[in-house]
């Protein structure tokens, strides 16, 4: 569970997401104009897996960035099956709290993903975001295909070449096998509880943080 911040405790409770609804398609009008001007085809949605600590934080940062269509917390790289918040908690399950974006690639890049999610957390500390310990908090890379594995890794080592932190960067990079979607407690939760401990004194001053150095980004 989440520990104290300035003496306040967080409680937790949960339940599902759901996904997302698809829409049909406009009929093309045949007049001169629809002709000369045929409509845009548009882009598929592709899917990215992070774990950067918190799922409440990483889910309301990109939240925020233009491009993401979608974001849902939940658990990614355990060996249990529809996993429980309190069994995750727990750090026997080998899940990381994860959120899963589905993105437009036409208008936000995987590597541009990548920037966001570096610079939003501290990757040099594991198992650990903070005051919230575990390896549920750890920091992971779940990648789709060889070229997300491929620009993660290339982006993982240009920060290592270029020293930004005094630590490694212990991100572990590792294939997508299944995400569970969180109780739906979890869901758009810094939205839905904008006034609460752990919200106005932790995932705030991150959107703050975010929102300055990504200020040409934001939806």
């Amino acid at each position: 569970m989440k520990l104290p911040i300035a003496g306040i405790i967080i409680t937790l409770l949960l339940s599902a997401a759901c996904g997302r609804a698809s829409s049909s398609d406009k009929p093309v009008s045949n007049n001169k104009e629809a002709a000369r001007k045929p409509m845009e085809a548009r882009s598929e949605l592709k899917k990215a897996t992070f774990a950067g600590g918190c799922f409440w934080c990483t889910e309301a940062i990109f939240q925020r960035l233009s491009g993401v269509e979608k974001v849902v917390p939940g658990y990614s790289g355990g060996h249990v099956d529809n996993p429980t918040y309190e069994q995750v908690c727990t750090g026997s399950t080998g899940h990381a709290e994860s959120i899963q974006i589905s993105y437009d690639p036409a208008k936000v890049s995987y590597d541009q993903l990548l920037e966001v999610f570096w610079k939003t957390h501290d990757p040099t500390t594991r198992n650990r975001q903070g005051n919230d310990l575990g390896p549920q908090y750890r920091s992971v890379i779940f990648y789709h295909d060889a070229e997300q594995k491929n620009l993660a890794e290339a982006y993982k080592a240009k920060l290592e070449s270029e020293h930004i932190w005094d630590k490694p960067v212990v991100t572990e990079i590792v294939p997508f096998t299944k995400f569970w979607p969180a109780e739906n407690y979890h869901q758009n939760y810094y939205n839905n509880n904008l006034t609460k401990g752990y919200c106005t004194l932790v995932i705030t001053p991150k959107i703050e943080k975010f929102k300055k150095i990504f200020k040409d980004r934001l939806k």
